[in-house]
């Protein structure tokens, strides 16, 4: 659910940033989306979906905010539109998976030999 909820974030900020109206977040824009971009490889792994892990992990090494890399405001510009295309798309593919209710206490095929 965490995931899911700072992808949700991640576009939003993506968006904002894309569409030039929030030219002052670039320190938050960094740490949510590097942030969203980690958790997203770890679900690509637990999915075996490891195509996702290394795209989404150039992710996480294009919006560091520890060692940020700069770039043209140009190549800065079209990098946000892919990596907001890229969270988008991720939403439909990489689902988390359900969680499993708690097993009965009761055993559906019960055993024939007594205790």
């Amino acid at each position: 659910m965490l995931t899911k909820i700072l992808k949700w974030v991640s576009i939003a900020l993506l968006l904002l940033v894309g569409l030039r109206l929030a030219k002052n977040y670039q320190g938050l824009l960094e740490m949510v989306v590097c942030v969203s971009a980690l958790l997203v490889v770890g679900q690509a792994v637990r999915a075996a979906k490891y195509f996702w892990a290394a795209g989404f992990l150039a992710i996480v090494v294009l919006f560091n905010p520890v060692v940020p890399i700069v770039l043209s405001a140009k190549i800065f510009l079209w990098l946000n539109w892919v990596c907001l295309a890229t969270f988008l798309v991720s939403l439909a593919v990489l689902k988390g998976s359900p969680t499993l209710s708690v097993p009965s206490l009761t055993n559906r095929t019960p055993r024939t030999e007594s205790l």
